[in-house]
C-alpha cells in the first residue's frame, strides 16, 4: 500500500491512532493473511448474516479495515478451513458463535460446515503454538480459556459507557477519558487474573429495571476490551461488535485494528496485567 493512499484511507475513516505506526504497520510485511472465522451455531448475529455468497457486512468492514493497514483477510464460515492447517495466516480473528463443542456438530444456523475433530486440534494446536488470536463479541466462546473469559448473557441494547483505562494501548489515541454508544453488552465474568485490560464496561446509569438487565448490569464495572499473553500467544477480544452502526464506527474500528495489529506484533504495547486495579470487583456478580 502506497503511503498516500494509506493517509487518504485513514483520514477519510477519522482514526485517530498515530499515523507514522499505522504506516509501519502497512509497510513492513505487506500482503500477510488473517482468517476471519463466524460459523454462527448458538446464534447467528445480523452483522454475519450472508445473502448467497456475498460477504456479511462484518466480513465486508474487516476486509477493507484490514486493507487499510496493508493486510489481507479471508472470510469464511466453514468449519472444514482448519482441516488444512493454519500456516499461511499471519492471526485468527473469530466471530463464531458457540462453544468448540457446538462448532463440532453438524447443525448451525448459517448452514456452515462444522469444524472436524483433526481441525479443532490444528486450530487448538496452532493458538497454543503462539499463532496470535482475536476475538470479536461472541467469538470468544470458542476458546474461552485462551480469550480468558466466562459469560453471564446480556440485557436488552442500549446507550452504554467504556472507560478507557489503557489510553496507551494502540487504538485509543485522541478517544479521551471514555466514550458512550449503543450496542448489545455482554456482561462476562471469571476474568483471568494477568488481563490487561483497555476498556471497562461502565454500569452505572445502565437499565436496569428488567430481570435480564438487572442480571447482567447490576454489578460493579468490569473489563470489555483487553490484551493477554496466553503462554507465548497474544490475544486480544472486545466484547463490541453486535451492531451494523458498531462496526461502522470509527471508535469501534481503531480499536480493533488497534488490537489487531498488537497481536500481530506489528506494534508494541504494554500489557502488565492490571484487572485487579482498574476493575477490582470485576468478578463480583449481578446483585
Amino acid at each position: 500500500m502506497k503511503r498516500r493512499e494509506l493517509l487518504a484511507a485513514l483520514g477519510a475513516a477519522g482514526l485517530a491512532w498515530p499515523l507514522g505506526c499505522w504506516i509501519r504497520a502497512a509497510e513492513k510485511q505487506p500482503g500477510r493473511r488473517v482468517l476471519f472465522f463466524s460459523r454462527s451455531v448458538l446464534f447467528e448475529h445480523p452483522v454475519v448474516h450472508r445473502n448467497g455468497e456475498e460477504l456479511s457486512f462484518a466480513e465486508t468492514q474487516f476486509v477493507e479495515l484490514a486493507r487499510r493497514a496493508g493486510l489481507e483477510a479471508d472470510c469464511t464460515k466453514d468449519g472444514s478451513v482448519f482441516d488444512g492447517g493454519l500456516d499461511g495466516y499471519a492471526a485468527i480473528v473469530s466471530y463464531s458463535c458457540g462453544t468448540m463443542d457446538d462448532m463440532l456438530k453438524p447443525e448451525s444456523k448459517d448452514h456452515s460446515a462444522p469444524i472436524s475433530e483433526r481441525g479443532r486440534q490444528r486450530l487448538v494446536d496452532a493458538v497454543g503454538a503462539g499463532k496470535p488470536l482475536v476475538a470479536i463479541h461472541p467469538g470468544f466462546l470458542i476458546l474461552p480459556e485462551v480469550v480468558g473469559t466466562g459469560y453471564v448473557g446480556h440485557g436488552q441494547q442500549q446507550a452504554g459507557t467504556m472507560r478507557i483505562v489503557s489510553p496507551k494501548f494502540p487504538g485509543t489515541a485522541g478517544l479521551g477519558d471514555s466514550f458512550s454508544m449503543t450496542e448489545e453488552w455482554f456482561s462476562l465474568v471469571d476474568f483471568a487474573k494477568d488481563l490487561h485490560v483497555v476498556l471497562v464496561q461502565e454500569t452505572a446509569g445502565m437499565q436496569k429495571e428488567q430481570p435480564g438487565d438487572q442480571k447482567c448490569y447490576n454489578r460493579p464495572p468490569y473489563p470489555a476490551t483487553w490484551a493477554r499473553l496466553h503462554g507465548k500467544t497474544c490475544v486480544f477480544y472486545t466484547s463490541m461488535g453486535h451492531r451494523e452502526d458498531v462496526w461502522a464506527h470509527s471508535i469501534f474500528q481503531q480499536i480493533l485494528l488497534g488490537g489487531l495489529l498488537w497481536a500481530l506484533g506489528e506494534v508494541e504495547a504494554d500489557v502488565t496485567p492490571n484487572i485487579a486495579t482498574v476493575a477490582p470487583q470485576a468478578n463480583q456478580r449481578a446483585r
